[in-house]
């Protein structure tokens, strides 16, 4: 189960998939992220019907594959740019539904603690 308030970037542009962790990792860092912030960084391959999710847990680099059948993952188009998601729609993006359908939750401070 993944966190409802983590930070998850995708990746726009497709990437080999015969990278593991550490390399997939060396993208995030190369891009100009921390990979050891506690962030899930996705990435998508070429034919849209494979995801990868790292991740540094505290203790080690973890990775999330999954292969989705039929028409593919609803990605965003294929540029050098990355996006950010919440929760809800990382969660559609990995049930192959269109996560652009989901708007971001508005999270509101409280005004007093008393």
């Amino acid at each position: 189960m993944i966190a409802s308030g983590v930070v998850v970037y995708v990746s726009c542009q497709p990437v080999d998939f015969r990278k593991g962790a550490a390399s997939l990792m060396a993208l995030v860092r190369d891009g100009g992220l921390d990979p050891f912030n506690g962030a899930l960084y996705v990435f998508r391959s070429k034919r849209k019907d494979r995801v990868r999710i790292v991740w540094w847990d505290g203790s080690g680099v973890c990775l999330y594959s999954k292969v989705i059948e039929g028409n593919g993952f609803c990605w965003p188009a294929a540029t050098a740019a990355r996006i950010r998601l919440d929760h809800a729609q990382l969660m559609a993006l990995l049930a192959g539904m269109d996560w652009k359908r989901i708007l971001p939750a508005a999270i509101r401070r409280p005004l007093s603690t008393g």
